[in-house]
């Protein structure tokens, strides 16, 4: 079946009018922007919903700035715009790389940063750039907004902590001294799905590593986040030894299944070999950042 079962279609004129949309048509309403994702779900019918609440009009939520002590970024951010971003190459220089394995220009023109995060698919690598940058996502509804953090987001397989009459409308990303980030990839092909991803990023103070975040993408159900890792490294001079050790761990922490993309035991293998260089690159661009 390659036919989405019928729907009604709404276009959104503001942010009020969509959340009185979702608050009046209940659990049977999604929103939609860029498609990519719930669009062949709907196709297969894998996803069912009986209304659609179109929010491309809604330009407040399309921006990324810096604001006191964090870059925010609106949910309707187009994949296009992050890679774009001199802001965001500056300070989380992870999205860059993420972007530039994320799909093919015609998904990249159309996705968003929120619908990328609210499919809440194990394999998504904006899921784990946020997750290691230590974000916090804006979630509104009619009682106003709630701040979650991002490991807190992810409660499930494609399942995420807004809830019904609720959106996704901001991703907030906090700025602080001696930052260095990296994403590594493997994939089957250019813009496919990761056999498996990691995320890091690590703050340098006076030569010791003073925080970590690690994430990794497609070799669990949801997201890992890998706290083991990241206390190990803090309070720790960068090396290789070090990150040797922390890799070694992602591959102990993850949970992958075999499937077309490979054994179990290949795909633990990459969790650890690409954290390794992950945070390699992430240490290299905080010594830059500071030199």
């Amino acid at each position: 079946m390659q036919t989405p079962a019928s729907f009604e279609y709404e276009r959104a004129t503001s942010v009020e009018g969509a959340l009185a949309s979702l608050q009046k048509l209940g659990s049977e309403a999604r929103v939609i922007a860029g498609g990519h994702s719930l669009l062949p779900m709907m196709k297969l019918r894998l996803a069912s919903p009986a209304h659609l609440i179109d929010i491309n009009d809604l330009t407040e939520l399309d921006y990324i700035r810096e604001q006191g002590d964090e870059i925010r970024i609106g949910a309707l951010t187009r994949h296009v715009d992050l890679l774009r971003s001199e802001l965001l190459a500056q300070r989380f220089p992870v999205f860059r790389d993420a972007e530039t394995v994320i799909a093919d220009p015609v998904v990249r023109n159309r996705g968003t940063i929120g619908g990328s995060l609210c499919q809440a698919d194990a394999a998504e690598d904006l899921s784990a750039a946020c997750a290691a940058l230590k974000a916090n996502v804006v979630i509104r509804g009619a009682d106003g907004e709630r701040v979650v953090a991002m490991q807190d987001f992810h409660v499930g397989p494609y399942t995420t902590a807004v809830g019904a009459g609720e959106m996704l409308t901001e991703v907030r990303l906090p700025v602080r001294p001696g930052a260095g980030s990296a994403h590594e990839k493997v994939e089957r092909r250019a813009g496919d799905w990761a056999i498996a991803a990691a995320s890091a990023a690590v703050w340098i103070d006076g030569g010791t590593i003073a925080d970590a975040g690690i994430a990794l993408a497609a070799v669990a159900l949801i997201t890992v986040d890998l706290t083991r890792a990241e206390e190990l490294l803090r309070g720790k001079a960068p090396s290789a030894e070090l990150f040797a050790q922390a890799g070694a761990i992602a591959s102990e922490d993850c949970s992958p299944s075999a499937d077309g993309r490979g054994p179990v035991d290949y795909k633990r293998h990459l969790a650890g070999v690409l954290t390794t260089r992950a945070l390699t690159r992430a240490a290299a661009r905080a010594t830059e950042a500071r030199s």
